[in-house]
Protein backbone atom coordinates (compact mmCIF):
# COMPACT_ATOMS: atom_id res chain seq x y z
CA UNK A 1 0.00 0.00 0.00
CA UNK A 2 2.49 2.49 0.70
CA UNK A 3 4.42 1.88 -2.10
CA UNK A 4 1.07 2.26 -4.21
CA UNK A 5 0.68 5.60 -2.43
CA UNK A 6 4.68 6.58 -3.58
CA UNK A 7 3.97 5.67 -7.39
CA UNK A 8 0.82 7.81 -7.37
CA UNK A 9 2.49 10.95 -5.48
CA UNK A 10 5.69 10.28 -8.29
CA UNK A 11 2.58 9.98 -10.96
CA UNK A 12 1.20 12.77 -9.64
CA UNK A 13 4.53 15.32 -9.73
CA UNK A 14 5.75 14.30 -13.15
CA UNK A 15 2.69 15.34 -14.67
CA UNK A 16 2.75 18.24 -12.81
CA UNK A 17 5.74 19.03 -14.13
CA UNK A 18 4.61 18.13 -17.99
CA UNK A 19 2.11 21.09 -17.10
CA UNK A 20 4.00 23.30 -15.26
CA UNK A 21 7.09 23.03 -18.56
CA UNK A 22 3.94 23.64 -21.33
CA UNK A 23 2.51 26.65 -19.31
CA UNK A 24 6.39 27.77 -18.88
CA UNK A 25 6.86 27.06 -22.72
CA UNK A 26 3.63 28.88 -23.79
CA UNK A 27 4.39 32.01 -21.40
CA UNK A 28 7.88 32.35 -21.96
CA UNK A 29 7.59 34.19 -25.37
CA UNK A 30 8.22 37.91 -24.31
CA UNK A 31 5.98 40.29 -26.46
CA UNK A 32 8.87 42.64 -26.09
CA UNK A 33 10.34 40.03 -29.05
CA UNK A 34 8.50 41.76 -31.57
CA UNK A 35 9.38 45.86 -32.09
CA UNK A 36 6.31 47.68 -33.60
CA UNK A 37 6.04 51.26 -34.05
CA UNK A 38 4.44 53.71 -36.10
CA UNK A 39 5.97 56.56 -37.46
CA UNK A 40 4.74 60.18 -38.60
CA UNK A 41 4.18 63.57 -39.16
CA UNK A 42 4.36 65.14 -34.92
CA UNK A 43 1.92 68.37 -36.48
CA UNK A 44 -0.28 68.41 -39.60
CA UNK A 45 -2.55 70.88 -41.08
CA UNK A 46 -5.97 70.27 -41.39
CA UNK A 47 -7.07 68.24 -44.68
CA UNK A 48 -3.22 67.95 -45.59
CA UNK A 49 -2.49 64.33 -46.55
CA UNK A 50 -0.11 62.92 -44.46
CA UNK A 51 1.51 59.29 -44.63
CA UNK A 52 2.20 56.94 -41.64
CA UNK A 53 4.41 54.22 -41.79
CA UNK A 54 4.27 51.05 -39.28
CA UNK A 55 7.53 49.54 -39.14
CA UNK A 56 7.79 46.14 -37.07
CA UNK A 57 10.88 43.77 -36.03
CA UNK A 58 11.42 40.07 -35.13
CA UNK A 59 14.37 40.53 -32.56
CA UNK A 60 13.85 37.02 -31.13
CA UNK A 61 14.91 33.38 -32.09
CA UNK A 62 11.58 32.22 -33.20
CA UNK A 63 9.74 32.68 -36.15
CA UNK A 64 6.44 34.72 -35.81
CA UNK A 65 3.91 32.96 -37.91
CA UNK A 66 0.78 34.33 -39.26
CA UNK A 67 0.57 37.82 -38.31
CA UNK A 68 -2.01 39.92 -38.64
CA UNK A 69 -1.79 44.03 -39.07
CA UNK A 70 -4.59 45.56 -37.57
CA UNK A 71 -4.46 50.08 -38.13
CA UNK A 72 -6.87 52.14 -36.84
CA UNK A 73 -6.56 55.52 -38.44
CA UNK A 74 -7.63 58.49 -35.78
CA UNK A 75 -11.30 59.60 -35.81
CA UNK A 76 -12.74 60.92 -38.89
CA UNK A 77 -9.47 60.66 -41.11
CA UNK A 78 -10.35 60.82 -44.53
CA UNK A 79 -9.08 58.12 -46.98
CA UNK A 80 -9.29 57.23 -51.11
CA UNK A 81 -11.62 53.66 -49.91
CA UNK A 82 -13.18 55.85 -47.22
CA UNK A 83 -12.13 53.00 -44.38
CA UNK A 84 -10.83 54.14 -41.64
CA UNK A 85 -9.46 50.48 -40.02
CA UNK A 86 -6.89 48.70 -42.61
CA UNK A 87 -6.10 45.29 -42.09
CA UNK A 88 -3.34 43.56 -43.48
CA UNK A 89 -2.31 39.63 -43.26
CA UNK A 90 1.77 39.58 -43.80
CA UNK A 91 4.44 37.39 -44.12
CA UNK A 92 5.77 35.12 -41.55
CA UNK A 93 8.86 37.29 -39.88
CA UNK A 94 11.68 35.19 -39.41
CA UNK A 95 14.60 35.80 -36.50
CA UNK A 96 15.75 39.39 -37.06
CA UNK A 97 13.09 40.42 -40.41
CA UNK A 98 11.53 43.56 -40.63
CA UNK A 99 9.62 45.22 -43.16
CA UNK A 100 6.95 48.61 -42.87
CA UNK A 101 3.43 49.42 -43.87
CA UNK A 102 2.57 52.66 -45.35
CA UNK A 103 -0.82 54.34 -45.03
CA UNK A 104 -2.14 57.72 -46.64
CA UNK A 105 -4.75 59.63 -44.87
CA UNK A 106 -5.96 63.42 -44.04
CA UNK A 107 -6.87 64.64 -40.51
CA UNK A 108 -10.11 66.42 -39.93
CA UNK A 109 -10.49 68.05 -36.51
CA UNK A 110 -9.84 71.76 -35.24
CA UNK A 111 -6.94 73.42 -34.57
CA UNK A 112 -5.48 71.95 -31.54
CA UNK A 113 -6.92 68.31 -31.50
CA UNK A 114 -4.40 65.77 -30.76
CA UNK A 115 -5.24 62.77 -33.19
CA UNK A 116 -4.14 58.89 -32.08
CA UNK A 117 -3.38 56.61 -34.47
CA UNK A 118 -3.29 52.85 -33.17
CA UNK A 119 -1.61 49.33 -34.41
CA UNK A 120 -2.31 45.98 -33.71
CA UNK A 121 0.36 43.17 -35.06
CA UNK A 122 -0.83 39.43 -34.04
CA UNK A 123 0.84 36.59 -34.35
CA UNK A 124 1.58 33.14 -33.51
CA UNK A 125 5.74 32.08 -32.51
CA UNK A 126 6.70 28.98 -33.99
CA UNK A 127 5.73 25.76 -32.43
CA UNK A 128 3.55 27.44 -29.80
CA UNK A 129 0.02 27.89 -29.68
CA UNK A 130 -0.89 30.74 -28.38
CA UNK A 131 -1.57 33.72 -30.39
CA UNK A 132 0.30 36.85 -28.90
CA UNK A 133 -0.40 40.93 -30.17
CA UNK A 134 1.94 44.15 -29.52
CA UNK A 135 0.19 47.61 -30.19
CA UNK A 136 1.39 50.97 -30.37
CA UNK A 137 -0.01 54.35 -30.93
CA UNK A 138 0.98 57.67 -32.25
CA UNK A 139 -0.28 61.19 -31.78
CA UNK A 140 -0.39 64.02 -34.26
CA UNK A 141 -1.21 67.76 -33.50
CA UNK A 142 -3.45 69.55 -35.85
CA UNK A 143 -1.64 73.09 -35.83
CA UNK A 144 -3.49 74.78 -38.44
CA UNK A 145 -6.66 75.00 -40.02
CA UNK A 146 -6.39 76.74 -43.63
CA UNK A 147 -10.03 77.77 -43.09
CA UNK A 148 -11.99 81.35 -42.36
CA UNK A 149 -15.18 81.59 -40.34
CA UNK A 150 -15.90 84.89 -39.49
CA UNK A 151 -18.27 87.18 -37.67
CA UNK A 152 -18.84 90.32 -39.97
CA UNK A 153 -21.19 91.95 -37.20
CA UNK A 154 -22.04 95.23 -35.59
CA UNK A 155 -19.92 95.53 -31.44
CA UNK A 156 -23.04 97.48 -30.64
CA UNK A 157 -27.10 97.22 -31.11
CA UNK A 158 -29.84 99.08 -29.46
CA UNK A 159 -32.43 97.17 -28.11
CA UNK A 160 -35.67 96.98 -30.01
CA UNK A 161 -33.48 97.62 -33.36
CA UNK A 162 -32.95 95.44 -36.32
CA UNK A 163 -29.56 93.46 -36.48
CA UNK A 164 -28.34 91.91 -39.53
CA UNK A 165 -25.23 90.28 -39.88
CA UNK A 166 -23.17 87.95 -42.16
CA UNK A 167 -20.86 85.08 -41.72
CA UNK A 168 -18.31 84.61 -43.60
CA UNK A 169 -16.59 81.06 -44.62
CA UNK A 170 -13.41 80.03 -46.87
CA UNK A 171 -11.67 77.66 -47.30
CA UNK A 172 -7.46 77.02 -48.53
CA UNK A 173 -7.31 73.55 -48.55
CA UNK A 174 -5.96 71.78 -50.55
CA UNK A 175 -9.05 69.42 -50.97
CA UNK A 176 -12.26 69.19 -51.80
CA UNK A 177 -14.69 69.63 -48.42
CA UNK A 178 -18.28 68.02 -48.45
CA UNK A 179 -20.89 67.21 -46.24
CA UNK A 180 -20.16 70.70 -44.87
CA UNK A 181 -22.68 72.66 -42.59
CA UNK A 182 -22.61 75.50 -40.58
CA UNK A 183 -24.14 75.67 -37.40
CA UNK A 184 -25.03 79.20 -35.36
CA UNK A 185 -26.08 78.72 -31.82
CA UNK A 186 -29.52 80.15 -30.85
CA UNK A 187 -28.75 83.46 -29.03
CA UNK A 188 -30.73 84.92 -26.21
CA UNK A 189 -32.33 88.41 -26.36
CA UNK A 190 -31.66 88.21 -30.25
CA UNK A 191 -34.56 86.73 -32.72
CA UNK A 192 -34.01 85.73 -36.01
CA UNK A 193 -36.27 86.94 -38.60
CA UNK A 194 -34.63 85.23 -41.75
CA UNK A 195 -31.54 83.86 -43.33
CA UNK A 196 -29.93 84.17 -47.08
CA UNK A 197 -29.42 81.09 -47.52
CA UNK A 198 -32.66 79.96 -45.74
CA UNK A 199 -32.46 77.38 -42.94
CA UNK A 200 -35.31 75.03 -41.81
CA UNK A 201 -34.23 75.64 -38.25
CA UNK A 202 -32.31 78.84 -38.60
CA UNK A 203 -29.42 76.46 -36.50
CA UNK A 204 -28.24 74.33 -39.48
CA UNK A 205 -27.13 75.21 -42.76
CA UNK A 206 -26.04 73.09 -45.34
CA UNK A 207 -23.18 73.79 -47.51
CA UNK A 208 -22.53 72.41 -51.17
CA UNK A 209 -18.75 71.42 -51.74
CA UNK A 210 -15.64 73.90 -51.31
CA UNK A 211 -12.73 73.77 -53.33
CA UNK A 212 -9.78 75.27 -52.46
CA UNK A 213 -10.28 79.27 -52.49
CA UNK A 214 -13.97 78.89 -53.04
CA UNK A 215 -16.35 80.17 -50.09
CA UNK A 216 -19.77 81.52 -49.46
CA UNK A 217 -21.79 83.62 -46.80
CA UNK A 218 -24.85 83.34 -44.94
CA UNK A 219 -26.54 86.40 -43.93
CA UNK A 220 -28.87 86.75 -40.85
CA UNK A 221 -31.69 89.35 -40.13
CA UNK A 222 -33.29 89.55 -36.76
CA UNK A 223 -34.06 91.52 -33.76
CA UNK A 224 -32.50 92.70 -30.18
CA UNK A 225 -34.83 91.53 -27.66
CA UNK A 226 -32.19 92.02 -24.92
CA UNK A 227 -31.82 94.93 -22.37
CA UNK A 228 -29.03 97.55 -22.09
CA UNK A 229 -26.07 96.95 -20.95
CA UNK A 230 -26.19 92.73 -21.75
CA UNK A 231 -23.55 91.38 -23.76
CA UNK A 232 -25.01 89.21 -25.95
CA UNK A 233 -21.90 86.22 -27.45
CA UNK A 234 -22.99 85.05 -31.31
CA UNK A 235 -21.10 81.40 -32.04
CA UNK A 236 -20.79 79.39 -35.09
CA UNK A 237 -19.17 76.12 -36.00
CA UNK A 238 -17.70 75.27 -39.50
CA UNK A 239 -18.03 71.28 -40.24
CA UNK A 240 -18.56 67.77 -41.83
CA UNK A 241 -20.95 65.26 -40.93
CA UNK A 242 -18.63 61.87 -40.69
CA UNK A 243 -20.59 58.69 -40.29
CA UNK A 244 -23.35 60.43 -38.58
CA UNK A 245 -21.05 62.66 -36.05
CA UNK A 246 -20.45 66.37 -36.67
CA UNK A 247 -16.53 66.65 -36.72
CA UNK A 248 -15.73 70.62 -36.17
CA UNK A 249 -13.06 72.39 -37.96
CA UNK A 250 -13.70 75.71 -37.49
CA UNK A 251 -15.60 77.43 -34.78
CA UNK A 252 -15.83 81.85 -34.40
CA UNK A 253 -17.65 83.71 -31.78
CA UNK A 254 -18.52 87.46 -31.58
CA UNK A 255 -19.64 89.61 -28.83
CA UNK A 256 -22.53 92.39 -29.02
CA UNK A 257 -23.23 94.74 -26.54
CA UNK A 258 -26.87 96.44 -26.57
CA UNK A 259 -27.12 99.82 -26.19
CA UNK A 260 -29.72 101.95 -24.91
CA UNK A 261 -32.02 103.84 -27.19
CA UNK A 262 -31.81 107.41 -27.81
CA UNK A 263 -34.92 108.77 -26.13
CA UNK A 264 -34.81 112.85 -26.19
CA UNK A 265 -32.54 113.63 -28.70
CA UNK A 266 -31.68 112.32 -32.21
CA UNK A 267 -29.66 113.38 -35.26
CA UNK A 268 -29.79 112.93 -38.92
CA UNK A 269 -26.55 113.92 -41.35
CA UNK A 270 -27.53 113.64 -44.81
CA UNK A 271 -30.60 111.89 -44.02
CA UNK A 272 -28.58 108.90 -42.38
CA UNK A 273 -27.80 108.55 -38.08
CA UNK A 274 -24.77 107.13 -38.92
CA UNK A 275 -23.20 109.14 -41.50
CA UNK A 276 -19.87 109.14 -42.51
CA UNK A 277 -18.26 112.58 -43.96
CA UNK A 278 -16.28 112.92 -47.05
CA UNK A 279 -14.44 115.62 -47.84
CA UNK A 280 -15.82 118.54 -50.37
CA UNK A 281 -19.25 117.41 -49.63
CA UNK A 282 -22.53 119.67 -47.84
CA UNK A 283 -24.27 117.99 -44.63
CA UNK A 284 -27.05 118.88 -43.78
CA UNK A 285 -28.22 118.67 -40.37
CA UNK A 286 -31.46 117.51 -38.77
CA UNK A 287 -31.86 117.23 -35.05
CA UNK A 288 -35.13 115.71 -33.70
CA UNK A 289 -36.30 116.23 -30.15
CA UNK A 290 -39.16 114.09 -29.09
CA UNK A 291 -41.05 114.73 -25.88
CA UNK A 292 -41.69 111.69 -23.61
CA UNK A 293 -42.58 113.32 -20.60
CA UNK A 294 -46.19 113.97 -19.07
CA UNK A 295 -46.43 117.21 -19.82
CA UNK A 296 -45.88 119.36 -22.71
CA UNK A 297 -42.64 121.37 -23.16
CA UNK A 298 -42.96 125.43 -23.50
CA UNK A 299 -40.93 128.06 -25.14
CA UNK A 300 -38.18 126.03 -25.61
CA UNK A 301 -34.83 127.57 -26.63
CA UNK A 302 -31.97 125.34 -27.98
CA UNK A 303 -28.46 125.55 -28.90
CA UNK A 304 -25.78 124.14 -30.98
CA UNK A 305 -22.24 124.22 -30.68
CA UNK A 306 -20.14 122.66 -33.89
CA UNK A 307 -16.85 121.81 -34.07
CA UNK A 308 -14.22 120.46 -36.50
CA UNK A 309 -11.06 120.92 -38.10
CA UNK A 310 -12.30 119.05 -41.32
CA UNK A 311 -15.36 121.78 -41.81
CA UNK A 312 -15.10 125.16 -43.64
CA UNK A 313 -17.06 127.54 -41.29
CA UNK A 314 -17.75 130.14 -43.52
CA UNK A 315 -20.32 127.81 -44.94
CA UNK A 316 -22.44 127.41 -41.68
CA UNK A 317 -26.31 128.79 -42.41
CA UNK A 318 -29.57 127.64 -41.13
CA UNK A 319 -32.99 128.94 -42.08
CA UNK A 320 -34.88 129.26 -38.97
CA UNK A 321 -31.62 129.42 -36.78
CA UNK A 322 -29.38 132.84 -35.81
CA UNK A 323 -26.07 131.41 -36.81
CA UNK A 324 -22.87 132.66 -35.20
CA UNK A 325 -19.73 131.63 -37.15
CA UNK A 326 -16.78 133.40 -34.92
CA UNK A 327 -18.00 130.89 -32.44
CA UNK A 328 -19.43 128.09 -34.35
CA UNK A 329 -23.18 128.51 -32.78
CA UNK A 330 -26.49 128.00 -34.05
CA UNK A 331 -29.57 129.69 -31.52
CA UNK A 332 -33.21 128.67 -32.27
CA UNK A 333 -35.54 130.49 -29.98
CA UNK A 334 -39.67 130.20 -29.92
CA UNK A 335 -40.03 133.32 -31.23
CA UNK A 336 -38.28 132.44 -34.41
CA UNK A 337 -38.79 128.95 -34.42
CA UNK A 338 -42.72 128.15 -34.28
CA UNK A 339 -42.08 124.61 -33.96
CA UNK A 340 -40.28 125.47 -30.35
CA UNK A 341 -43.67 127.05 -28.65
CA UNK A 342 -44.94 123.96 -27.41
CA UNK A 343 -44.19 120.52 -28.26
CA UNK A 344 -46.75 118.37 -26.39
CA UNK A 345 -46.28 114.81 -25.12
CA UNK A 346 -45.05 112.06 -27.56
CA UNK A 347 -44.50 114.79 -30.42
CA UNK A 348 -41.81 115.15 -32.28
CA UNK A 349 -39.98 118.58 -33.43
CA UNK A 350 -36.95 119.24 -35.59
CA UNK A 351 -34.58 122.10 -37.01
CA UNK A 352 -32.03 121.94 -38.98
CA UNK A 353 -28.58 123.68 -40.80
CA UNK A 354 -26.00 122.76 -43.35
CA UNK A 355 -22.25 123.25 -43.19
CA UNK A 356 -19.80 122.26 -45.50
CA UNK A 357 -16.49 120.28 -45.17
CA UNK A 358 -13.61 121.44 -46.82
CA UNK A 359 -12.55 120.50 -50.64
CA UNK A 360 -9.47 117.79 -50.21
CA UNK A 361 -9.30 117.80 -46.73
CA UNK A 362 -6.71 115.30 -45.46
CA UNK A 363 -6.01 115.15 -41.28
CA UNK A 364 -2.74 116.74 -40.20
CA UNK A 365 -2.00 114.32 -37.76
CA UNK A 366 -3.30 110.43 -36.75
CA UNK A 367 -4.67 112.12 -33.21
CA UNK A 368 -8.35 111.07 -33.56
CA UNK A 369 -9.57 113.82 -32.56
CA UNK A 370 -8.89 115.86 -35.85
CA UNK A 371 -11.00 112.91 -37.63
CA UNK A 372 -14.06 114.19 -35.77
CA UNK A 373 -16.76 116.37 -36.44
CA UNK A 374 -18.62 117.18 -33.22
CA UNK A 375 -22.12 118.73 -32.12
CA UNK A 376 -23.46 119.34 -28.88
CA UNK A 377 -26.99 120.50 -28.41
CA UNK A 378 -28.46 121.57 -25.56
CA UNK A 379 -32.25 122.11 -25.18
CA UNK A 380 -34.16 122.49 -22.02
CA UNK A 381 -31.25 121.91 -19.50
CA UNK A 382 -31.19 118.07 -21.63
CA UNK A 383 -27.31 117.97 -23.75
CA UNK A 384 -26.46 115.45 -26.40
CA UNK A 385 -23.07 115.70 -28.39
CA UNK A 386 -23.08 113.76 -31.43
CA UNK A 387 -20.01 112.35 -33.60
CA UNK A 388 -19.37 111.98 -37.17
CA UNK A 389 -16.13 110.74 -38.75
CA UNK A 390 -14.57 112.07 -41.97
CA UNK A 391 -13.86 108.76 -44.00
CA UNK A 392 -10.10 110.19 -45.33
CA UNK A 393 -8.92 108.74 -41.88
CA UNK A 394 -8.99 105.18 -42.53
CA UNK A 395 -7.64 104.68 -46.25
CA UNK A 396 -7.23 101.60 -48.53
CA UNK A 397 -5.00 101.20 -51.55
CA UNK A 398 -4.40 98.85 -54.18
CA UNK A 399 -2.46 98.07 -57.04
CA UNK A 400 -1.99 94.89 -59.25
CA UNK A 401 1.41 93.44 -60.52
CA UNK A 402 1.68 90.78 -63.59
CA UNK A 403 3.67 88.03 -62.39
CA UNK A 404 7.24 87.43 -63.67
CA UNK A 405 6.92 83.67 -64.91
CA UNK A 406 4.78 85.19 -67.88
CA UNK A 407 6.66 85.60 -71.17
CA UNK A 408 4.69 88.80 -72.15
CA UNK A 409 3.69 91.65 -70.56
CA UNK A 410 0.01 92.04 -72.24
CA UNK A 411 -2.30 89.12 -71.52
CA UNK A 412 -4.02 86.88 -74.52
CA UNK A 413 -7.39 86.18 -75.44
CA UNK A 414 -8.01 82.83 -73.53
CA UNK A 415 -4.59 82.37 -72.09
CA UNK A 416 -4.09 82.25 -68.02
CA UNK A 417 -2.25 85.42 -67.44
CA UNK A 418 -1.57 85.65 -63.47
CA UNK A 419 -1.36 88.59 -61.29
CA UNK A 420 -0.72 89.94 -57.78
CA UNK A 421 -3.09 92.18 -56.37
CA UNK A 422 -1.58 94.40 -53.28
CA UNK A 423 -3.77 95.71 -50.99
CA UNK A 424 -2.62 98.31 -48.37
CA UNK A 425 -4.21 99.62 -45.30
CA UNK A 426 -3.52 103.27 -43.58
CA UNK A 427 -5.19 104.65 -40.56
CA UNK A 428 -5.17 108.69 -39.45
CA UNK A 429 -7.78 107.79 -37.31
CA UNK A 430 -7.91 106.37 -34.03
CA UNK A 431 -8.04 102.47 -33.15
CA UNK A 432 -10.09 100.80 -35.46
CA UNK A 433 -11.85 98.02 -35.00
CA UNK A 434 -13.50 94.98 -36.88
CA UNK A 435 -11.92 95.94 -40.31
CA UNK A 436 -13.29 94.92 -43.24
CA UNK A 437 -11.88 94.98 -46.95
CA UNK A 438 -14.27 93.76 -49.50
CA UNK A 439 -13.60 93.93 -53.04
CA UNK A 440 -15.34 91.85 -56.56
CA UNK A 441 -13.61 90.23 -58.81
CA UNK A 442 -15.04 89.59 -62.05
CA UNK A 443 -16.07 86.51 -64.05
CA UNK A 444 -13.14 85.37 -66.12
CA UNK A 445 -10.59 86.40 -62.80
CA UNK A 446 -9.80 83.27 -60.13
CA UNK A 447 -7.82 83.01 -57.35
CA UNK A 448 -4.82 80.50 -57.22
CA UNK A 449 -5.31 80.46 -53.10
CA UNK A 450 -1.57 82.18 -52.98
CA UNK A 451 -2.55 84.63 -50.00
CA UNK A 452 0.52 86.92 -48.32
CA UNK A 453 1.19 87.22 -45.70
CA UNK A 454 0.27 83.33 -44.95
CA UNK A 455 -0.72 84.61 -41.36
CA UNK A 456 -3.40 86.31 -43.09
CA UNK A 457 -4.99 83.51 -44.91
CA UNK A 458 -7.65 82.58 -42.33
CA UNK A 459 -8.63 86.10 -42.35
CA UNK A 460 -9.66 85.89 -46.37
CA UNK A 461 -12.68 85.06 -47.67
CA UNK A 462 -14.35 84.41 -51.09
CA UNK A 463 -18.18 84.10 -51.98
CA UNK A 464 -18.15 82.19 -55.33
CA UNK A 465 -21.71 83.43 -55.86
CA UNK A 466 -21.80 86.73 -55.70
CA UNK A 467 -17.34 87.34 -56.20
CA UNK A 468 -16.92 88.95 -53.13
CA UNK A 469 -13.98 88.93 -51.49
CA UNK A 470 -13.41 89.86 -47.99
CA UNK A 471 -10.56 90.55 -45.74
CA UNK A 472 -11.06 90.84 -41.99
CA UNK A 473 -7.76 92.65 -41.29
CA UNK A 474 -8.88 92.99 -37.53
CA UNK A 475 -8.25 95.63 -35.07
CA UNK A 476 -6.10 98.72 -36.85
CA UNK A 477 -4.41 101.04 -34.34
CA UNK A 478 -4.14 104.80 -34.71
CA UNK A 479 -1.42 105.88 -37.08
CA UNK A 480 -0.80 102.80 -38.63
CA UNK A 481 1.00 103.38 -42.41
CA UNK A 482 1.10 107.45 -41.45
CA UNK A 483 4.32 107.06 -39.64
CA UNK A 484 5.87 103.54 -40.22
CA UNK A 485 4.76 100.76 -42.99
CA UNK A 486 1.20 100.40 -43.41
CA UNK A 487 -0.29 96.87 -43.17
CA UNK A 488 -0.64 94.88 -46.33
CA UNK A 489 -2.54 91.93 -47.86
CA UNK A 490 -1.26 90.45 -51.28
CA UNK A 491 -2.87 87.30 -53.25
CA UNK A 492 -2.74 86.06 -56.80
CA UNK A 493 -5.20 85.73 -59.35
CA UNK A 494 -5.92 84.42 -62.75
CA UNK A 495 -7.45 86.16 -65.87
CA UNK A 496 -8.27 84.58 -68.76
CA UNK A 497 -9.43 87.24 -71.23
CA UNK A 498 -12.59 86.84 -73.63
CA UNK A 499 -12.31 87.44 -77.19
CA UNK A 500 -14.50 90.23 -76.98
CA UNK A 501 -11.61 92.23 -74.56
CA UNK A 502 -9.23 91.64 -77.73
CA UNK A 503 -7.81 95.54 -77.93
CA UNK A 504 -8.78 96.45 -75.12
CA UNK A 505 -8.15 96.26 -71.18
CA UNK A 506 -9.71 93.73 -68.84
CA UNK A 507 -10.94 94.22 -65.60
CA UNK A 508 -9.04 92.31 -63.04
CA UNK A 509 -10.28 93.78 -59.21
CA UNK A 510 -13.44 96.01 -58.73
CA UNK A 511 -13.30 99.22 -56.48
CA UNK A 512 -11.86 98.14 -52.98
CA UNK A 513 -13.97 99.53 -50.06
CA UNK A 514 -12.46 99.50 -46.31
CA UNK A 515 -14.88 99.56 -43.18
CA UNK A 516 -14.30 100.10 -40.10
CA UNK A 517 -15.99 101.05 -36.54
CA UNK A 518 -14.19 103.81 -34.71
CA UNK A 519 -13.44 103.70 -31.20
CA UNK A 520 -13.00 107.29 -30.48
CA UNK A 521 -16.58 108.01 -32.22
CA UNK A 522 -18.64 104.97 -32.16
CA UNK A 523 -18.89 105.49 -35.82
CA UNK A 524 -18.36 103.57 -39.08
CA UNK A 525 -15.58 104.60 -40.94
CA UNK A 526 -15.13 103.88 -44.82
CA UNK A 527 -13.28 104.82 -48.21
CA UNK A 528 -13.04 103.24 -51.40
CA UNK A 529 -10.20 102.73 -53.76
CA UNK A 530 -10.66 102.52 -57.38
CA UNK A 531 -10.91 98.93 -59.62
CA UNK A 532 -7.95 97.77 -61.33
CA UNK A 533 -7.53 96.70 -65.10
CA UNK A 534 -4.69 95.08 -67.14
CA UNK A 535 -2.45 96.21 -69.83
CA UNK A 536 -4.01 95.63 -73.45
CA UNK A 537 -5.66 92.48 -74.64
CA UNK A 538 -4.05 90.89 -77.38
Amino acid sequence: MKKKIIFIILFLLIVAFFVMFWIYREGAFSKQILKLEILGEDSAVVGQEIEYTIKYKNNGNFALESPKLTFDLPDNSLTDDGKTRITKELDDIYPGGEDFVTIKARLLGKEGDLKVAKAYLSYKPKNLTVRYESNTTFTTKLEEVPITLDFDISSKAEKGKDLQYSLNYFSNIDYSLSNLSVKIEPVTGFEIESANPSSLDNKEWKLSTINKAEGGRITVDGKINSDAPDNLTFSAQLGMWQNGTFVVLKEATSEVQVVQSMLYISQQVNGSSNYVASPGEKLHYQIFFRNVGTSAFEDLYMIVNINGDALDMSTLESDSGQVQQNSNMIVWDWKTASQLKKVDVQKEVSVDFYVKVKNDWLPESSDAEKMIITDQVNISQITQTFNIKVNSGLMISQRASFDAENELKNPTVGKEALYTIVWNITNYSSDAKNVKVKAVLPENVNLTGVILPTTESSNFTFDSDSREIVWSAGDISSGVGVSGDPIMLSFQVELVPEKSQTGSTAPLIGQVNITGENQFTDSTSSSTAEALVSDKVQ
